[in-house]
């Protein structure tokens, strides 16, 4: 009987997992897409949109830059490690396909560019191989693909409510609003669309020395997929570009030390972790890393996704001993990456080459000091960066330095110039404070970095020693250069790429030597979250506005808090070892634990943000301008029913005229329709960016006689804007001033809503 019932038991066959592995493993990706699909949805993106924009990611990006990746790597890691890289590649390909299409006139077909690139693939035998790739060596933990999952998803709630949530596609009426720089960015997205090369859009004449690839890549968007400009720039490119470069923060910290979690901590640090504050709404003295400017500014993300995919190049560069976790990249293959990305980056935006130039040049320094031999190799690739810099600067900036300048804590000495006469040991202690502010404010989440460098018996990797030169020198930048718009801000966001990998593989280090269990880590995660919580509702339950009495009293509420984390982290360490010592489980666990609190001490930072955004009306709630829908909707029809070469004039030039000062910040018109304006708004144009808003039109003759055009015409006026500068169309907004009754018998009145009117010049 007994054997009988061995026999039966035996044979019987094993019960299959209730959810198959293959699903188990892609369901994270499935879980993320799925989410921000949703959130934009919800956003009133078109689904046909959604689906073209898939297909242009697959078909112009992710395609072809997987295909020249994997012919430039030696050997496969994964498969998320392909696809991350290859995105970032394909973003660089895409520029001079774009560029060679649009010098030709030929923008429309630039959907087949990626047709040349598969058609070398399939067509030379050495290269099919790189079409599938089954012999993986690694593939990513299901808990590592979770929570890369996981930060997309939160990160995509944080762009829903602060930015897709809060800004229309297009107008819905008269009293929209919108945050200022976004009908700037949509404006060189429309430039780049329809010209080459690029002017300021709102100047028609005015050559565009700005870092401009971004809005190249936008305009790319909108071509290859067919998708209308302000639906890629207000929607879709922003949260991909994010989920873009978390995965490659991820990918990269897994790559660089060879441990996956690495990268995932990373990119919550990156991306879900925020700025250290106490106020509501949030206060951002010295700037802000990820919230807010990402999706004020999308050169920023762009330029992260290329600065990340550099980073891991470059790693390979400065680190090539055979027997790290990840082989590096072939030194051809690394050589020619590094050159593109570079190049790419060198017009992303103009703060991310100088922290890898200075990133390298510490490394190789380094490196001479411990070996007593030049690092050739660390050396060619500063070269690289170097030359990639003198190009940007020479051929897209045109030695514009838009009012940056030396001036060591420049940019912090306003927070502790005191009034009236005090003590010097007054100010010595407000410049320690405001010091302690900035690294408490912006850095909280680089300490993972001191226990790196606390180690005595290991000395530092190559590639940890490069990651340490960038995570010091973005703030050293910020401390030692100042410009008018507080553009310094710029370099401790590129040197923040390099300090989240270095932390996490800081705190991954100190998780291992705890040597905790499964059941402990999970407990330690469950700690976090909870302690990261109880800080949110903390925050959302008592912190207040800042003080708006001087620029020091708007630090007050950091400092304070600070001061009380501070003493209950003292407090915790005198009773931690009394309190451990019937509980073995916490025995040697006390750094570890630390380290976690210090780490999410931020979590508050998006919360907040999301919380002050989510009871501010339309426009958000940073500084936003009136965008009614009448003005939209002529722009709109002026792009209709003009060809792209066409150029308009307007006589709408002030956001705001105060004390009869122009505020020069009118960007609509441009913007929405997609053509260069005679003279619009001119304070962003390069050679009168850093000195202000109010800053008169560098040439006032040409302001005159296009401001004539509609006050007082005639049939010379109208023929010097057309014969000289190209002007065809005149676009009015009768509530800025009424134009002249004599304009309707020199040129046809092609459109009237009763406050717009569109003349087409005869």
């Amino acid at each position: 009987m007994t054997a009988t019932v061995r026999e039966v038991v035996g044979s019987a066959r094993p019960t299959p997992p209730l959810v198959p592995p293959g699903l188990r493993r892609w369901a994270p990706l499935g879980a993320a897409v799925g989410y921000v699909a949703v959130a934009l949805l919800a956003a009133d993106t078109s689904p046909l949109d959604l689906l073209r924009y898939a297909a242009y990611l697959l078909w112009a990006l992710i395609l072809p830059g997987t295909l020249v990746y994997r012919a430039l790597r030696r050997r496969p890691h994964t498969l998320v490690e392909d696809v991350a890289m290859g995105a970032a590649v394909g973003l660089v390909l895409e520029l001079p396909a774009w560029a060679v299409f649009a010098a030709f006139g030929v923008g429309g077909w630039l959907w087949l560019w990626p047709a040349v690139l598969v058609g070398l693939f399939l067509g030379v035998p050495g290269l099919r191989r790189h079409w599938v790739v089954r012999d993986y060596p690694t593939r990513a933990p299901i808990g590592w693909s979770w929570s890369v999952a996981g930060a997309v998803m939160f990160f995509t709630t944080y762009l829903s409510v602060t930015f897709l949530q809060r800004n229309p596609v297009l107008p819905t009426s008269e009293g929209t609003r919108q945050y200022l720089d976004l009908a700037y960015q949509l404006s060189l997205a429309g430039e780049a669309k329809h010209q080459f090369p690029l002017h300021v859009p709102q100047v028609a004449a005015e050559p565009l020395d700005y870092h401009w690839f971004g809005y190249a890549h936008m305009a790319a968007t909108s071509l290859i997929g067919q998708i209308d400009l302000p639906v890629v720039a207000l929607r879709l490119a922003i949260p991909a570009l994010c989920a873009a470069a978390i995965v490659l923060t991820a990918v990269l910290g897994w790559r660089v030390s060879g441990r996956p979690y690495v990268g995932a901590i990373a990119a919550v640090l990156f991306f879900v972790v925020g700025e250290t504050n106490f106020t509501d709404p949030v206060n951002m003295p010295f700037g802000t890393q990820a919230s807010f400017v990402i999706w004020h500014g999308m050169s920023m993300i762009y330029s992260w996704v290329l600065l990340i995919a550099l980073i891991a190049v470059l790693a390979d560069v400065v680190d090539r001993r055979a027997d790290r976790p990840v082989p590096p990249l072939p030194r051809t293959g690394a050589v020619v990456l590094a050159t593109l990305l570079m190049l790419a980056s060198s017009g992303a935006k103009a703060s991310s080459l100088p922290v890898v130039g200075l990133a390298l040049a510490f490394t190789a320094v380094v490196q001479l000091v411990r070996t007593r031999r030049i690092p050739w190799a660390v050396v060619v690739a500063g070269l690289l960066t170097a030359t990639a810099q003198l190009f940007a600067t020479a051929v897209l900036y045109r030695f514009q330095a838009y009012g940056i300048e030396a001036a060591p804590f420049g940019g912090l000495e306003p927070y502790w110039t005191l009034p009236g006469e005090r003590p010097a040991w007054v100010g010595l202690l407000a410049v320690v404070a405001v010091v302690g502010a900035f690294v408490v404010n912006m850095q909280l989440r680089v300490a993972g970095v001191v226990p790196l460098l606390w180690r005595r018996r290991e000395p530092l990797e190559p590639v940890q020693w490069f990651l340490l030169g960038g995570t010091l020198a973005g703030p050293a930048l910020f401390l030692v250069l100042d410009q008018p718009g507080g553009a310094q801000q710029y370099f401790t966001r590129a040197g923040f790429s390099f300090a989240v990998v270095l932390s996490a593989w800081g705190y991954v280090l100190v998780a291992e030597r705890a040597g905790l269990s499964r059941r402990a880590r999970w407990a330690v995660g469950l700690a976090a979250v909870t302690f990261a919580a109880v800080l949110v509702l903390i925050q959302l339950r008592y912190a207040a506005p800042p003080p708006n009495t001087s620029l020091f009293a708007s630090l007050r509420p950091l400092l304070w808090w600070s001061g009380g984390l501070a003493l209950l982290v003292v407090l915790a360490v005198g009773l931690w070892r009394p309190a451990t010592q019937g509980l073995a489980a916490l025995r040697g666990r006390g750094g570890l634990l630390l380290l976690t609190a210090v780490l999410v001490v931020g979590a508050p930072g998006l919360v907040m943000d999301m919380a002050k955004s989510a009871r501010s009306p339309n426009g958000g709630a940073y500084t936003n301008a009136p965008l009614p829908k009448s003005r939209v909707d002529a722009a709109r029809w002026t792009r209709e029913h003009s060809a792209p070469g066409d150029v308009l004039a307007t006589n709408v030039h002030c956001l705001a005229v105060t004390n009869g000062w122009c505020d020069a910040r009118s960007f609509w018109l441009s913007a929405y329709a997609e053509r260069r304006v005679l003279v619009e708004g001119w304070s962003f144009a390069p050679r009168v960016a850093a000195l202000g808003a109010y800053t008169p039109f560098w040439d006032q003759d040409l302001l005159r006689r296009n401001d004539a055009v509609f006050t007082a015409p005639t049939e010379d006026g109208l023929r010097d804007l057309r014969d000289r500068h190209g002007v065809r169309w005149l676009v009015v907004d009768r509530q800025v001033g009424r134009e002249s009754l004599e304009l309707r018998r020199l040129a046809a009145l092609r459109y009237d809503d009763g406050r717009m009117a569109v003349y087409r010049l005869r």
